[in-house]
């Protein structure tokens, strides 16, 4: 969800995070599963706040409180750029929340390759992937190198509309990868920079999917055979990604979730569910799409213009976060519906981070080239 034309002119909220309300007296074995688990939130910018006050200064002692009581290990901190000042306001992106992460520096520590979050788990720290949810900032393959060795890790390959490498998951027609996406995917393998499909068309997704050597994400979507939204993924590009040992991150957009109401995290539940019974559990993760505080929090004239930058298909109701899934311990209530549902402690630590880490660490690792490629 979240994106803009300019990193530094993002109509997003402007607000600081607020302090948890007071612990909730979840039962003990949620506490000691969310304690003990790796939990990858694979698309979770850290604030839904790109003005400078938010990420030039230090963290309060309560946005710190937050961020590690909320059970989370890994934030993917990703955001939309896009148009003819993408590469620039994508250097501007990551050097500023770099530059966040390294002031915070007793708080969060940066990911390079997968084990850094193990480490971060480790010492208590919050691992932050750096992403960006369009591939507008490479001007030419050579750039995803480049990119990469700046500290991108993840990168959407559209968002919701027609780019140069493929179409969005709103346009009318879907033309699939084009000859240049092709040399994106390429480079974006040999980088070793992991491709995401969230928002991209359903035939740019497939070939994507095809194109790929490597498994890829679908860091950001949920399962349109529950609810027939363009947005979502369907029941065969779930099976061609995890065919190919890719994980599919269920998001908590409540459009996406469901189109009535009530909406709530037992509806969360029911994609992974989807997802487990049509591929398997190995293949299913999450990637609630917002910090944690969650969007209905945003001030009311910039929570207006965040909606009215979609298209009608998007169909926004009264709120943007679902029920239950909505604050900073959002993990908790999740763990504690997979449990209800049945899951196993192993086959829930899988969902909540398992199977992202896997995916992590067998993409973010660089293919050698062949001898005498001058590519």
């Amino acid at each position: 969800m979240a994106t803009a034309a300019a990193v530094l002119t993002l109509p997003q909220a402007a607000f600081a995070l607020a302090a948890p309300d007071p612990i909730k007296k979840y039962p003990p074995k949620v506490v000691d599963l969310v304690e003990r688990s790796l939990i990858i939130d694979m698309l979770a910018p850290l604030k839904l706040d790109f003005t400078p006050a938010a990420y030039s200064g230090r963290l309060s002692d309560a946005d710190a409180a937050m961020f590690r009581s909320s059970g989370i290990t890994g934030f993917h901190n990703s955001i939309g750029v896009g148009g003819a000042d993408a590469h620039e306001d994508a250097l501007s992106f990551i050097a500023a929340w770099s530059g966040f992460v390294g002031r915070n520096a007793e708080v969060f520590s940066l990911v390079g390759m997968a084990d850094d979050i193990d480490r971060a788990k480790a010492k208590r720290r919050i691992a932050v992937i750096m992403g960006l949810q369009n591939a507008d900032e490479f001007r030419e393959a050579k750039d995803v190198k480049a990119f990469y060795e700046l500290g991108l890790r993840c990168a959407q390959l559209t968002y919701n509309s027609q780019n140069l490498i493929g179409s969005g998951s709103t346009e009318r027609v879907d033309g699939g990868i084009t000859d240049y996406g092709v040399q994106i995917i390429k480079a974006m393998n040999e980088a070793g920079m992991l491709i995401d499909v969230s928002h991209s068309g359903d035939r740019t997704t497939l070939e994507a999917i095809e194109l790929s050597p490597k498994p890829i994400a679908i860091t950001h979507s949920n399962c349109r055979a529950l609810n027939d939204h363009p947005r979502l993924k369907t029941d065969e590009a779930i099976r061609k990604l995890a065919a190919k040992g890719g994980v599919m991150g269920i998001t908590g957009v409540r459009n996406f979730v469901k189109d009535r109401e009530p909406t709530t995290v037992e509806d969360v539940v029911d994609h992974i569910d989807h997802v487990v019974k049509l591929v398997g559990i190995e293949h299913v993760g999450i990637g609630t799409d917002s910090d944690l505080m969650g969007y209905d929090h945003m001030p009311p004239d910039e929570y207006a213009k965040l909606k009215a930058g979609y298209k009608a298909s998007y169909a926004f109701r009264d709120k943007i976060d679902t029920d239950g899934f909505n604050h900073p311990r959002k993990m908790y209530d999740l763990t504690d519906a997979l449990i209800r549902r049945g899951y196993s402690d192993a086959n829930i630590q899988a969902v909540l981070g398992g199977n992202f880490r896997r995916l992590l660490g067998s993409t973010w690792t660089v293919t050698e080239k062949k001898t005498g490629d001058k590519s």
